[in-house]
């Protein structure tokens, strides 16, 4: 089996996938689990926690029998590959390194800037989908993505993410309450009290937002497209606007799978 592991600004996703009989994993994963990032968490810290969770799965740690993992924050690797090495007896591959490097084209001004997790999603989303594609990832940041027929990243967009923005508007007010997202019970932009008028200017305010950026990105692209939108928060915008053509939560995580069979070939 493969664990995969995918360290983000916020979360920490673990997965675990089955062999598929044909070189590679089969989708979507067994399992997954959700953990906090904190880049002082240790590998014992990592294992007592992973353990009790592959048991209720009524998986042993011998059934691992190969690790990938990819990082934004970089003072988890280490963690990370104590986790693998000590309690699995496996080294790890990183995405974007070795045997695991990117294999598409990154037609952008500095290619070594690109995010292992906006090249997950590049390689998930073009083994899944056909022709020209948006991919939008809601994460602590929302990343747009442009992906030409080829699976070629042609650039994109960074926007701070929805709860980052609500984080700043009640941080940097005296009287602002903190609120939950969610989508307001009504179409109406005319809030009629301060809570629901914080989140109508956040909310709609982030779906203007997000279509504007779509449709200008279709305009400058010139060709047919397909959107497809990940992460957490994707499902909460799905029912607001209907730019999405696909919702598919998994797929920064299924990259990671891509990569691990690349590394077998």
């Amino acid at each position: 089996m493969l664990l995969a592991a995918d360290v983000g600004n916020t979360n920490v996703v673990f997965a675990l996938f089955e062999p598929d009989g044909k070189g590679g994993y089969a989708f979507p994963p067994r399992a997954r689990w959700r953990i906090a990032t904190d880049p002082r968490r240790t590998g014992d810290e990592y294992a007592v926690w992973l353990f009790q969770l592959l048991a209720i799965e009524g998986v042993a740690r011998e059934d691992i029998t190969q690790i990938v993992y990819a990082s934004v924050v970089p003072r988890a690797d280490h963690n990370l590959n104590v986790l693998a090495q000590k309690y699995f007896g496996i080294t790890p591959f990183k995405a974007g390194e070795g045997k695991t490097a990117w294999r598409f084209e990154i037609d952008v001004d500095q290619p070594s800037s690109l995010g292992a997790d906006r090249a997950l999603n590049i390689i998930a989303a073009h083994h899944k989908y056909s022709g020209d594609l948006i991919v939008i990832d809601f994460g602590t940041a929302t990343k747009f993505e442009a992906i030409d027929f080829n699976g070629a990243y042609k650039g994109g967009s960074i926007a701070p993410g929805i709860n980052l923005s609500l984080d700043a508007l009640v941080g940097k007010t005296a009287k602002l309450p903190r609120i939950a997202i969610r989508a307001p019970q009504s179409t109406s932009v005319i809030g009629r009290n301060t809570e629901d008028q914080m989140l109508i200017g956040v909310f709609w305010g982030y779906v203007a937002m997000m279509e504007g950026i779509v449709a200008r990105m279709k305009a400058e692209i010139g060709r047919p497209v397909k959107v497809v939108a990940t992460g957490g928060l994707a499902i909460l915008f799905d029912e607001a606007s209907d730019i999405f053509d696909e919702v598919h939560a998994d797929l920064t995580i299924e990259g990671l799978a891509l990569l691990a069979k690349q590394a077998n070939e």
